[in-house]
């Protein structure tokens, strides 16, 4: 236990004590997110650069407590690339098109150290029949990347609710990876390491990011933990030859993953493009309800660690009743979330 519980707390001080600091050099560059339209929650100037201090705490504790490897140092330039493109977006604004060179960059430069997606298991067969994936695996690899790391910066819409639903989600993959016989594996270990590690520098920043916010994350920070956790699924989870393997990851990146799918959807149906912020967020319908910002925050708390016990669930039982009944919370769960959309379309469509 000793094992990621130094690493969690070694990120969690790091973190803590590096965040004022990244304050104090958002000030100096102009990353400050100054409230311009009526899609933003707060109501005065915040200086962003918050994920610059999570950046910071969880590479220094991964060449610490863990071996730097071809593989980490993949993720480590990696998750440097992507890091620099959220300063420059913080501090000045990123075209769209250039965030996505950005990350396709990243991708690229982790699959080099072998993390990729080389195979999927196929969920409905006894056997736990491997798929494949050859040539594929590059473009399955890009696909999951960038779209787990811009859903995570989509839902950064409320005082620390980025950063909690992360936390949720890397103490969730802990245990998954632990479920899937990782203490015995040195890979796994790994991967718990690096996740407590995740756990833990978003654990430091939440003081000053906990409404009312004292400094915001920024896409610094919520494009490098997307990318973390996309990557942290694919060495820890994906490359399992288990039946979940496919499943887990998508269960416990749940609430990112299916509130992004019904921004994409929604826009699409309403004509719009799809990178057009709005504030029809599933944050957004619960502050719609009259909820305050800490309510709506605990609220998805609740739903991202509903998620996480169904993901380590599957992982620990590992048959089809778990999966079915797992299914059947997180179907209920998306029904709700739909009935609050329509909800508050029809409440707007009156005003």
């Amino acid at each position: 236990m000793a094992r990621f519980l130094i690493p969690f707390i070694a990120a969690t001080l790091i973190s803590f004590f590096m965040t004022p600091v990244a304050k104090k050099v958002a000030y100096k560059i102009g990353a400050i997110d100054i409230p311009k339209d009526g899609r933003r929650v707060h109501k005065k100037p915040v200086p962003l650069l918050g994920g610059l201090a999570i950046y910071i705490a969880t590479v220094i504790s991964a060449i610490i407590f863990i071996p730097l490897d071809r593989t980490l140092v993949s993720i480590i330039i990696g998750s440097s690339i992507i890091v620099a493109s959220g300063i420059i977006d913080d501090s000045m604004d990123l075209s769209p098109r250039m965030k996505l060179i950005f990350q396709i960059a990243a991708s690229l430069v982790i699959i080099s150290g072998d993390v990729k997606i080389d195979f999927i298991t196929n969920p409905f067969s006894k056997e736990n029949t491997l798929i494949y994936l050859g040539w594929l695996s590059i473009p399955f690899t890009i696909f999951w990347v960038v779209g787990i790391t811009n859903t995570l910066n989509l839902i950064d819409g409320l005082d620390g609710l980025a950063a909690g639903v992360a936390m949720i989600a890397s103490l969730s993959l802990v245990f998954i990876a632990y479920n899937a016989n990782g203490i015995m594996n040195s890979s796994y270990i790994h991967i718990m390491i690096i996740s407590s590690i995740i756990a833990g520098a978003c654990l430091g920043f939440l003081p000053f990011n906990f409404n009312p916010a004292k400094i915001f994350m920024g896409d610094t920070g919520a494009l490098f933990l997307g990318f973390m956790l996309s990557t942290v699924t694919i060495e820890g989870v994906m490359k399992s030859a288990a039946a979940i393997a496919i499943v887990a990851p998508i269960i416990v990146l749940g609430l990112p993953i299916f509130d992004t799918t019904f921004a994409i959807f929604r826009r699409l149906l309403n004509g719009k493009s799809i990178m057009e912020a709005d504030k029809e967020h599933l944050h957004h319908k619960f502050l719609n309800k009259g909820l305050n910002q800490k309510q709506t925050v605990f609220i998805m708390y609740l739903i991202s660690g509903l998620f996480g016990f169904c993901a380590v669930a599957v992982s620990k039982f590992n048959s089809g009743q778990v999966v079915i009944i797992s299914g059947i919370i997180i179907l209920l769960t998306i029904i709700f979330a739909g009935k609050l959309c329509v909800e508050n379309k029809r409440r707007n469509g009156k005003k």
